[in-house]
């Protein structure tokens, strides 16, 4: 049985540990408004989904500094310029200097690419079809991303959704350590099972707090752990 705290405990721990709620609250991001988030190019998304997918398990700073050769070498992730893309001309797009060479990575460009025009398909675009996924299951687009996309498992996709400014939360090292310390879950963290637990805990605290399930997750990492001061995921 879960052991977690009311929302409000834990937010008064975290503003504890940071000087007080005026400095806590200075500490958390924002995400966007549903429309704001359907208005977004699909191009723009299939880069932030590329740039996840570069950025996992390697250095972000590099990254950041690639990104302008990357929007060069790929044209601005146009999407009906990636389909087009061929094999060969993707392997050859993965020995540019002006990107991370990475030819697994870079394949992912043109599949994702693919997600996304099937999406818009079917539902406008893809942007209106992530901001009108409700955030009470969350779980089920990060999901989505998984089955569809590439290499949008784990906290890529999340971490994709969290920087176009759709609310979810992310499941940090501090985060998971609360949750599993507290019992909200107690198998795999990406089983289905724990997930969907760590979903209804999330909508509790929503309901409790009225507060966004990024605001949440961020709360709880400032909370718990190390950390004493800066951003919290």
């Amino acid at each position: 049985m879960t052991t977690a705290e009311s929302f409000e405990r834990i937010y008064q721990r975290a503003s504890d540990r940071k000087g007080g709620s005026k400095a806590l609250e200075a500490l958390l991001g924002q995400s966007v408004s549903a429309e704001q988030l359907a208005r977004i190019p699909d191009n723009m998304l299939l880069a932030e989904l590329t740039k996840k997918v570069f950025q996992s398990g390697f250095v972000w700073r590099v990254v950041r500094q690639k990104w302008p050769g990357f929007c060069e070498v790929f044209f601005d992730f146009d999407i009906e310029k990636m389909l087009l893309m061929s094999d060969e001309m993707l392997e050859a797009k993965a020995r540019d200097e002006r990107i991370i060479r990475n030819a697994s990575k870079v394949f992912t460009i043109r599949h994702n690419a693919q997600m996304i025009d099937d999406v818009a398909q079917k539902h406008g675009s893809f942007a209106r079809f992530i901001a009108d996924w409700p955030c009470s299951d969350i779980i089920g687009l990060w999901a989505y991303l998984k089955q569809h996309g590439a290499r949008l498992g784990g906290n890529t996709g999340p971490y994709a959704l969290r920087a176009i400014g759709k609310d979810t939360f992310i499941l940090s090292e501090d985060v998971e350590a609360y949750l599993r310390a507290t019992k909200v879950f107690d198998g795999g963290i990406n089983s289905k099972r724990s997930l969907q637990q760590i979903q209804q805990q999330f909508n509790l605290w929503q309901q409790q707090s009225g507060r966004s399930l990024q605001h949440i997750s961020q709360i709880i990492a400032l909370s718990v752990g190390e950390n004493i001061v800066g951003m919290a995921q």
